[in-house]
């Protein structure tokens, strides 16, 4: 089970803490009992113990027909329709996967468009699917949002000249509403597989659906171990009312008070390279839930040790406006041995017999010592290892957190108006009818 520590948090003392607790047990009963601002958006509360066996299947049984036609599965959308998805599928396949093939299963490689409006980028992969054979995932809500649109234009009219339009069909799979938007009436037109996005559950909140379901499964890994992880960590947050029990409790208030005492940033950090996704989502979950109204943390995020030596400087001894959140991972899952070397010119013989997941421990450790020495605020998730049951704990967690920070704000934590600002700029540039 995922542990949360907080000793050193630097700036507050028990009795500080507790003057808070009923703030967060006012914004833990809010969600609970779904009396929040955004109400309408708490599908993904119960998501884990109301996914059934007939969706599961439906997911699996679709996942191994792309799987049995394609070398390589394109994810087509942005932001949470595509985010969640890529977080879980690196945290678990082979680093080189699309150099080795056969490392760790037999899945197609999933790789992702429709997140960027690069030209160059686009003309890439299509140079790719040339020679490969693949199957579309389209994930949109409305069919009709700009940067994955586009994607899937091009990319079905790629995949029809290809195929051909008929056989084309069994290649492309839409995730969208369940009545309406374009890519509904697009997909019950052309007859593709479609699976549904629930009104009440928002992108970045969507893991557990099949927006991110199917793809994790089409990468060959467990998604009934990621919805039993989901579970798990509910029935504890939902079980655990009060403080001293509910880490998710304990976290969102740490987050809040920290803010309230002039630390703006939280740098999420990772000694895993394979979390850099996860953190990315994190940063989308976290900065479009709470980013509003003038208010919220700036979530960002770094992989240690490589960002100690480009970011060590400035956390140590830079603006004291930030707290680090530490993803401690315990176990690694492969164990390469340190050689021996007679002449030891680099001085690492004095390392022998230790693991190299240890020595990354202690980095950590040490990294953690040095920066609360510095005066940065360090609040640590412990992780017992990287597997589907642990991630979907992660993301469950963290969804239930990220609502609890909206509630102490006193904001909507599922909108996102902000987000429009920008389209409606490039559609007026652009000229697009009104």
């Amino acid at each position: 089970m995922i542990r949360f520590d907080y000793s050193n948090q630097l700036l507050f003392t028990d009795g500080q803490i507790r003057e808070q607790e009923q703030h967060v047990a006012n914004a833990y009963q809010q969600l609970c009992d779904k009396s929040g601002k955004g109400n309408d958006f708490l599908g993904w509360l119960d998501l884990p113990e109301e996914t059934d066996e007939a969706l599961l299947n439906q997911i699996q049984s679709c996942a191994n027909r792309l799987e049995r036609q394609s070398e390589i599965v394109v994810v087509i959308g942005i932001g949470g329709s595509y985010l969640g998805a890529r977080a879980v599928i690196e945290a678990l396949q082979h680093s080189y996967k699309g150099f080795c093939p056969f490392s760790d299963n037999h899945a197609p490689f999933v790789t992702y468009s429709g997140n960027n409006i690069s030209e160059d980028n686009l003309c890439e992969l299509l140079e790719v699917l040339d020679n490969k054979d693949y199957s579309l995932i389209v994930i949109s809500k409305s069919g009709t949002t700009t940067e994955p649109a586009i994607a899937f234009r091009i990319l079905k009219k790629h995949c029809e000249d290809k195929y051909g339009k008929e056989w084309a069909k069994q290649r492309i799979v839409a995730i969208t509403d369940k009545a309406r938007g374009a890519l509904k009436k697009l997909a019950d037109v052309e007859g593709y597989e479609t699976f549904v996005i629930p009104d009440n559950v928002g992108g970045r909140y969507s893991v557990l659906t099949p927006v991110g379901l199917l793809p994790i499964a089409v990468a060959g890994f467990d998604i009934r171990q990621l919805i039993a992880g989901a579970r798990t960590m509910r029935q504890e947050l939902l079980a655990q009312h009060k403080l001293d029990d509910n880490i998710a409790q304990q976290y969102a208030l740490l987050r809040y008070m920290l803010y309230k005492n002039g630390k703006k940033i939280e740098l999420m950090v990772s000694y895993n390279p394979k979390l850099a996704f996860f953190i990315e989502w994190y940063k989308q979950l976290f900065g479009e839930s709470e980013g509003k109204e003038g208010k919220g943390i700036f979530p960002t995020g770094a992989t240690f040790s490589t960002d100690l030596h480009s970011l060590g400087q400035y956390i140590q001894e830079g603006e004291r406006h930030l707290f680090e959140t530490v993803l401690s991972i315990q176990q690694s899952r492969f164990q390469v041995p340190i050689p021996e070397d007679k002449d030891n010119l680099d001085g690492l013989n004095y390392l022998l017999g230790k693991s190299i997941q240890n020595i990354n421990l202690t980095a950590e450790e040490g990294t953690r010592m040095a920066h609360v020495d510095g005066q940065v605020p360090n609040l640590r998730l412990i992780v017992p290892k990287v597997d589907e049951n642990n991630l979907g704990q992660l993301v469950y967690f963290f969804e239930f957190s990220c609502a609890l920070g909206g509630y102490l704000l006193d904001i909507n934590p599922f909108d996102q108006p902000g987000v429009e600002a920008y389209k409606k700029n490039m559609f007026r540039l652009l000229g697009k009818p009104q």
